[in-house]
C-alpha cells in the first residue's frame, strides 16, 4: 500500500508559477507535492498530479460542516470534565453549578466537550448509569439556560450518547472509535449526529503499560481507515466523521512525536481532524513541567505546529489562552484579522 502525505504550505508558495497549487480540504493550507511512501521503503516526493484520483479528491474536497462548525478555519473544542478523577482538573467541575459556570467561562470555545468518565491512563470503568447522571443534567441545564453553542459528549457508551443527545448534545466523541460498545455504530447511524473516532491501543486501564507498533504512523492510519469503513458500513457517511489520532492513548513519547510530525498524512482519509494534546504527559516529559495545569505553553506550541499541518479542530482545557494564540498565528501566517 502507498501512503500519501501532502507537503503543506501557507498561501500559494514559491512553486505556484510552475505547478498547480491545490487547497487542502477547503482550508488554509495548500500543496503542490506529496510524499509517497510504503512500509519499509523510502519516501518519494511526487507532484500532486501523480496522486491517484480518489486520494487526491479526499485531500482537496472541502470538509462539510459538523454541528454547525465549518472546517475552513481552525476551531476549538473546550474540555469540560464533570468527573472526580480526570488527570488535570478532576473534581473541579463535577457539581452542576460549577460545571455550568465553567461552561460559560470557556467563552472562546466553538464547541464544548462534556465528559463523565476519565479515560486517563489507569482510569477505571464508570458504569453507564453513573456517567449519564454526571453528563445529561449538565447538557440539559445548559440548553435550558440558553447555551446556544454546539455541545459534544465524550463517551464510549451508546446509552450515554443517546441520553446526551436527548438532552441537547450535537456530536459524539468516542475515544474507542466504536470498539468499546457494539451498539454505538447503530446508535450513531440512527441519530444522524456526527461522531469523532479516535485511535487508542488498548483500554485506559492498561494502554500505557507497553504500547508497541510496527510503524506507528502507518498502523494508526490503517486502524482509522478500518474504523471509517466500519462506520460507513453501519450507515454513517464519511461527511459525518471526525478523526483523532489519539495522542497519549497507548503511545510512548516517541510514538506521539512521530504521529505529530506526520499528521498531515491523515488528511488522505477524507475527514476533518481533531487533535487532543492539551496538558498531556508527553508535554511534561519534554518540558520538565510536572504539573499538568501548568502545561498551557506546551499545549499551545503543539497546537500551532498542527495548524501548519492543516489540523482543523483542537481539543483543549485552556480555551481562551489557546484562542488568543491561534488568532495571532492566523494573522501572521494567513493574514486573517
Amino acid at each position: 500500500m502507498i501512503y500519501y502525505r501532502p507537503i503543506l504550505q501557507m498561501g500559494e508558495g514559491p512553486e505556484a508559477a510552475d505547478v498547480a497549487v491545490l487547497r487542502l480540504a477547503g482550508g488554509w493550507c495548500s500543496f503542490t507535492h506529496v510524499m509517497a511512501s510504503e512500509r519499509g521503503g523510502a519516501a518519494e516526493r511526487i507532484s500532486a498530479a501523480e496522486v491517484p484520483a480518489d486520494i487526491l479528491s479526499r485531500l482537496t474536497t472541502p470538509r462539510a460542516p459538523m454541528a454547525g462548525i465549518g472546517f475552513d478555519s481552525p476551531s476549538i473544542m473546550g474540555i469540560l470534565n464533570v468527573t472526580p478523577d480526570s488527570f488535570s482538573d478532576g473534581g473541579k467541575f463535577d457539581g452542576l453549578e460549577a460545571a455550568l459556570t465553567q461552561a460559560e467561562a470557556l467563552k472562546a470555545a466553538d464547541i464544548l466537550d462534556i465528559g463523565g468518565e476519565s479515560t486517563r491512563p489507569g482510569a477505571a470503568l464508570v458504569e453507564q448509569e453513573a456517567e449519564i447522571a454526571r453528563t445529561a443534567p449538565v447538557i440539559a441545564a445548559l440548553r435550558t439556560r440558553g447555551f446556544a453553542r454546539p455541545i459534544s459528549i465524550d463517551t464510549r457508551k451508546a446509552a450515554v450518547a443517546r441520553a446526551a443527545m436527548a438532552a441537547g448534545a450535537d456530536l459524539i466523541n468516542d475515544v474507542s472509535a466504536m470498539q468499546f460498545d457494539a451498539e454505538m455504530a447503530q446508535a450513531m447511524a440512527l441519530s444522524g449526529a456526527p461522531i469523532c473516532l479516535m485511535h487508542a491501543q488498548g483500554a485506559p486501564e492498561t494502554m500505557q503499560d507497553d504500547p508497541r507498533y510496527g510503524d506507528v504512523l502507518y498502523d494508526v492510519y490503517d486502524a482509522l481507515a478500518a474504523r471509517v469503513a466500519q462506520a460507513e458500513a453501519a450507515g454513517i457517511p464519511r461527511a459525518r466523521i471526525l478523526l483523532d489520532i489519539g495522542i497519549g492513548f497507548g503511545k510512548t513519547l516517541a510514538h506521539n512525536l512521530e504521529l505529530l510530525r506526520g499528521i498531515a498524512l491523515f488528511h488522505a482519509l477524507g475527514c476533518p481532524l481533531l487533535l487532543g494534546v492539551s496538558r498531556k504527559r508527553f508535554i511534561g516529559e519534554i518540558s520538565g513541567e510536572a504539573e499538568a495545569r501548568a502545561r498551557m505553553p506546551g499545549t499551545l506550541a503543539v497546537t500551532l505546529a498542527a495548524l501548519g499541518q492543516g489540523v482543523q479542530m483542537h481539543r483543549v482545557h485552556d480555551v481562551n489562552e489557546v484562542a488568543q494564540g491561534i488568532a495571532l498565528w492566523r494573522a501572521v501566517n494567513i493574514g486573517d484579522l
